[in-house]
């Protein structure tokens, strides 16, 4: 099947003769070099495919490029050169009336800071892309308030902005995109002004929704750990550049070059691997009917942890049709958590540690 959405070598450069710059960046010239041109290269040769109802994160620290990006993948923001392909149609050919009418339908943005307007209730805040669409007011009422029911926020409809807290107006704006129902869902930064309990509370409520609605949703963020908890696959950037993309798993075990692989030192591994990520597949049997406890290939660490530490031999790890493919030995698990420097460890077939993953 096609993907969704896909980006193909897109170039983002702001300042005199871009295009000049982008042959010059293709050639290999430095992003740097171009500044002193008074030429900003914002994105550089960008390429990804997003399949549909997958969670694409794109992670990058401040001046990575990642918000350029986004504003590329809904027309917004023109490319200097590439494209960028929905549902097989071509974006960059469109016109802007074919951009607008495609933004108010099939494509939401949620921003990071709410953009609610303060002088209409909760309701028609969560209403307005319906209203922008010419939907007829019953409808638009109906289609709101089942946004907001879904955003744990029934009972809210008649109260205004200001009445409400920070982590309830993200709901607000999150209600807003699912009400005109869109195929794609583009969040820029959208739960990183908010405190951290209430931001881990948004994170839980994207995941339980996309359990029941599986939109196709572009993540963005500067925070690993969210990126990790919230994505199917994750590209990270840097200086304009995708340096990596990958799922969680990847990123954190398989890291391409010094750079991804200092951003994965602080992470909780614990909250990311899964049984088939750490077990040995060096296993030889078909089928377990043990009665001791088991696990499965999608087991999160901590439970594997919890089941090991009630078991006096290796966790056996069974597929559906309980078949045996791998064990996981205690000190395997140690391992997977890292030494005392950070670095991911897995072990040695002779009992020994080992570093995997650096570059």
């Amino acid at each position: 099947m096609a993907p969704r959405l896909e980006a193909e070598h897109l170039f983002k450069v702001f300042g005199r003769r871009p295009h000049d710059a982008v042959e010059r960046l293709r050639k290999d010239a430095d992003r740097e070099e171009l500044r002193a041109d008074g030429t900003t290269a914002a994105v550089i040769d960008a390429s990804f495919r997003v399949e549909a109802g997958e969670i694409f994160v794109v992670m990058g620290l401040s001046g990575s490029g990642k918000s350029t990006l986004l504003r590329m993948l809904n027309g917004l923001l023109e490319p200097t050169a590439g494209r960028v392909r929905f549902d097989g149609q071509d974006l960059t050919t469109l016109p802007d009336r074919a951009l607008r009418e495609l933004r108010s339908k099939k494509i939401s943005m949620v921003f990071q800071h709410f953009a609610l307007f303060p002088h209409r209730s909760v309701r028609d805040n969560a209403a307005y892309g319906l209203e922008v669409q010419g939907v007829p007011r019953a409808e638009r009422v109906r289609r709101a308030d089942e946004a907001l029911a879904l955003c744990g926020l029934a009972g809210w409809e008649k109260s205004w902005p200001d009445e409400l807290s920070g982590g309830m107006q993200q709901r607000v704006g999150l209600a807003r995109a699912l009400a005109t129902d869109a195929d794609l869902l583009l969040m820029d930064e959208s739960f990183s002004a908010l405190d951290p309990l209430i931001r881990r509370d948004m994170q839980d409520q994207l995941l339980e929704l996309q359990k029941t609605l599986k939109k196709t949703i572009v993540f963005i963020t500067h925070d690993l750990n969210e990126a990790m908890r919230l994505g199917d696959r994750i590209a990270v950037m840097r200086d304009g550049r995708i340096v990596q993309t990958g799922t969680a798993e990847d990123i954190l075990l398989r890291p391409e070059g010094d750079y991804v692989a200092s951003f994965i030192q602080d992470v909780d591994r614990s909250r990311v691997l899964t049984a088939a990520a750490v077990m040995d597949t060096d296993v030889r049997g078909d089928e377990a009917d043990c009665g001791c406890e088991t696990a499965a290939p999608g087991t999160p660490f901590t439970e594997l942890c919890a089941i090991s530490a009630r078991l006096s031999h290796p966790v056996a790890v069974l597929d559906e049709g309980r078949a045996l493919v791998g064990v996981v030995p205690r000190q395997r698990l140690v391992g997977f958590l890292g030494d005392e420097r950070g670095e991911p460890a897995a072990c040695d077939s002779d009992g020994g540690r080992k570093v995997i993953g650096r570059a």
